[in-house]
Parts: C-alpha cells; sequence; structure tokens
C-alpha cells in the first residue's frame, strides 16, 4: 500500500486531492510539524528537505508535491491533458510555474503577513505583491479556459486548489474578489466528494494547535540559530 506522509499544509493538500480523486488505496502518516516530526531521523532519510509531502509507493519513494502529482498521474493515466508534444509542454509549464511561483511566494506571502517574530514591512509589501502578481497570471489563464489545461480538469488544477484555498488568510479576507475566474474554480473543485474527503484528511490524527516557543523552533530553526 502507498504510504503519504502528510499534513494540513498546501502542498500535501493537493496530493491528498490526487489519491482520493484516483481511488489509489493509500495510508496516511501524520508529520505533525509543530512538534517536530519533520526533523527526525526517520523522516530526512525519506526526505532530505525535511517537508511534507513525501510517498514511498513500493520501492519507489518521491518528495515534493509537484513531483507527487506528476508521479501518481503518469503511473495510473488520471488526470493528465492528452498525449501530444504541445499538451505536454504546457503540462510541465503550468505545473512548474505552481512549484516555482505560485507555491513559494504565497508560503512567504502567509510567512510575512502572520508568522514573523517582529513586523517586516520591506518582507511584507515584496511577498504580498509577487504572491498578488502569480495569481494574476493564474486568474488570467482561468479566464480563457475552464482549467488550467483547457477543457480537462488535471494536476494542474490540483495544485493551484491546494494554495488556492489559502488567499483570505495569504492576502486578505477579500482578496478572492480579486480572482474571479480562480474563485470559480477554487468553487467547483470545493465542491467535488474527493477534495471535501482530502480538505478533512486532517482530521484523522491530533496535530499540535499551539503556536508555542517549542512549535516555533521546529518550524523556523533560523530564529533560534547561533549562526548567520
Amino acid at each position: 500500500m502507498l504510504k503519504f506522509y502528510y499534513n494540513a499544509a498546501p502542498n500535501p493538500l493537493k496530493v491528498a486531492l490526487f489519491l482520493e480523486e484516483s481511488g489509489l488505496d493509500y495510508e496516511p502518516i501524520p508529520i505533525d510539524t509543530r512538534r517536530g516530526d519533520q526533523h527526525t531521523p526517520d523522516y530526512l532519510a525519506l526526505n532530505p528537505n525535511g517537508k511534507a509531502p513525501t510517498i514511498v509507493d513500493g520501492d519507489v519513494l518521491v518528495f515534493d508535491s509537484n513531483a507527487i502529482l506528476l508521479y501518481l498521474a503518469e503511473k495510473t493515466g488520471k488526470f493528465l491533458p492528452e498525449d501530444t508534444e504541445t499538451a505536454r509542454g504546457e503540462l510541465l509549464s503550468w505545473l512548474m510555474f505552481v512549484a516555482t511561483g505560485v507555491g513559494p511566494f504565497s508560503g512567504q506571502a502567509v510567512h510575512f503577513r502572520h508568522f514573523t517574530p517582529e513586523p517586516v514591512p520591506y518582507g511584507q509589501k515584496r511577498y504580498n505583491y509577487e504572491a498578488r502578481r502569480h495569481w494574476k497570471i493564474v486568474d488570467e489563464r482561468l479566464g480563457r479556459h475552464r482549467y488550467m489545461l483547457g477543457d480537462d480538469y488535471t494536476i494542474v488544477d490540483m495544485a493551484v486548489w491546494g494554495w488556492g484555498t489559502r488567499i483570505p488568510f495569504m492576502l486578505g479576507d477579500d482578496a478572492m474578489a480579486d480572482y474571479p475566474h480562480l474563485g470559480r474554480l477554487m468553487e467547483e473543485i470545493g465542491a467535488r466528494p474527493a477534495a471535501q474527503r482530502a480538505a478533512t484528511l486532517k482530521d484523522r490524527h491530533r496535530f499540535k494547535a499551539e503556536f508555542d516557543d517549542d512549535a516555533k523552533r521546529h518550524l523556523y530553526p533560523q530564529i533560534y540559530a547561533d549562526t548567520p
């Protein structure tokens, strides 16, 4: 059975969506970052970056959420565009756009808005601007197509959904109004039974809720490091 190491963050969420949509049999294994599970030797042996998600599929180990989506889609033949070079180019371009742009800038926007030890105005301004710029590109794409790759629901939409669900927390309660086409996609995917199951997967385990000093040490070790 496939093992899925996860938590409630956006990147594991999009993999959970694929697993639920595809019907693959899997074992969810929680990685509680506020308790430091990501820093244990056993987990670092699977994922040297110490992040979730990770999957172990027999002899195959894959970490990084977008790599996992691509691996599972190719393994199952599901949620991929048509098999042409043109479609493959679009798939890789938009999937990597989420991996290298949408995800990192969105994550930093959340961090500088909510979790820095003291306000950092430049960081807040930079990452708020860049997150909004990336989401505007997504919204414009969805203004021209029903889904990110055209008429078919694919792993790129799943990758977008994982982070898109956090836009109010990321950019403000009213921010989704700036992205009407993205909002339409979020509502459509959110209504899918698989998405509802993925969203409640976190409830199977008791993740630490307290954001205390111990949690901060696990999440942001650089704050407590003795060296730069």
